[in-house]
Parts: C-alpha cells; sequence; structure tokens
C-alpha cells in the first residue's frame, strides 16, 4: 500500500468519526431539549443515534461531556443571514436565535440546559459568561458609534444585565420550557435596554424579512 492509500483511507476514518460524533451530539441534543440534562440518560442518546454504549463513548466520555459541548456550540448556530456590527448585530443575533429555536436541537437544548449546566460546567464557562462575551463586543462597538445613552459605560454589572435576556439566559430558557412570551422579543428588548430608547423598528424588520423569505 502506497502513502496516497494510506493517506486516503486514513482521510476517509476521520470523515466517518466526524460524522459519527455529529450524530450522537444531534441526537443527545434532542433528548436534552425533551428532557432536560437529568432527566437524559447516555442509554436513551445511543438508542436515539442507532449506536452501542461503547461506540458513544469513543467520542465523548460521558453525560456532561455532551452537554458541555452543546452549550458550547451554541454561538455556531446562530449566525444572522445580513452582516452587521453594534447594537444591529445584537438585535439579529437575538432574532436569529429566536427564529432557529423553533427548529434547530441544539439551540433548543442550550436553551433548556442553562438551568442545569452548574451540573456539568464551571461558572467561568458556562453559558452565561458565553454570551455576556458576545454582548459586551456588541455593545462596545454601540458606544464607540454612539449608539448607546450618553455618558453609558459598557463592561460589569451593565452587561451582565443585558446578557440576561440574550440566547441562552435563563429568562430565555424559561419561555423555551413554558412556551409563554415571545422569546426573541423578549431578548431583543432586554439587550436594548441599555441602548436609546427611541429604537427604529427597521432595525427588527431588516432580520425578520431575510428570515421569513
Amino acid at each position: 500500500m502506497n502513502m496516497t492509500e494510506i493517506t486516503g483511507r486514513r482521510e476517509v476514518k476521520q470523515e466517518r468519526a466526524a460524522r459519527t460524533r455529529g450524530i450522537v451530539a444531534r441526537s443527545a441534543a434532542e433528548v436534552f431539549a425533551e428532557s432536560g440534562f437529568a432527566g437524559a440518560s447516555l442509554t436513551r442518546i445511543a438508542q436515539r443515534a442507532g449506536l452501542t454504549l461503547g461506540a458513544m463513548y469513543f467520542h465523548f466520555e460521558g453525560k456532561e461531556a455532551l452537554a458541555r459541548e452543546i452549550v458550547r456550540a451554541q454561538p455556531d448556530h446562530v449566525t444572522p443571514p445580513i452582516a452587521s456590527r453594534g447594537l444591529q448585530h445584537a438585535v439579529d443575533v437575538t432574532l436569529t436565535w429566536a427564529h432557529g429555536l423553533v427548529r434547530d436541537p441544539f439551540l433548543l437544548a442550550g436553551a433548556r440546559l442553562v438551568a442545569e449546566q452548574g451540573s456539568f460546567m464551571s461558572p467561568a464557562e458556562n453559558s452565561h459568561q458565553q454570551w455576556t462575551q458576545v454582548i459586551a463586543v456588541d455593545l462596545q462597538v454601540a458606544q464607540r458609534e454612539r449608539e448607546c445613552q450618553r455618558g453609558g459605560a459598557v463592561g460589569g454589572q451593565r452587561v451582565h444585565r443585558s446578557a440576561d435576556a440574550c440566547p441562552g439566559g435563563i429568562r430565555a430558557s424559561g419561555h423555551a420550557r413554558s412556551g409563554e412570551g415571545d422569546v426573541g422579543d423578549s431578548a431583543a428588548r432586554g439587550r436594548h435596554a441599555e441602548c436609546d430608547e427611541a429604537y427604529p423598528i427597521g432595525r427588527f424588520a431588516r432580520i425578520v424579512r431575510v428570515m421569513t423569505a
């Protein structure tokens, strides 16, 4: 067997492993979305994925690792269809998340796992910190471009208050579980609380038109 054949076989194995890992992650997301972290079992996830427990353990060491993978991957599933920055990007991310929540099991699982993340993630890397970093960048840009209230400092507690309403926040998680209220509207209003009260409806309309086309 020559080197080209060896390389080709290695790449096929890597692709197969990546595909299987993706199937396991999606199956876990579906089960977490349905039952939460405490209610999910590795046996049920393996059955959903069509794999043995041994095959699943080859890719993930346990339920905690699967839950961490799903929470960490949340921003990868929230890509607005229109490029934007600052306050507009914060709104676009929020609405894109809300729009995808009903069809993407990863996002629904992320919202469901928020209330239980103390069981599998440290406070330094949990969903709240993750989305706080995202919203902090948007608010800093918004402040530089004078989109925020005059004299309002971006950082610390102010960013954390805004992040409470962002994707993956406790408030959003409650809505996802109960089905009460408009998640996207609540999250967007929470993010806007730190910025100008005169908020052009066009900021919402531009992204909504694209997502519902």
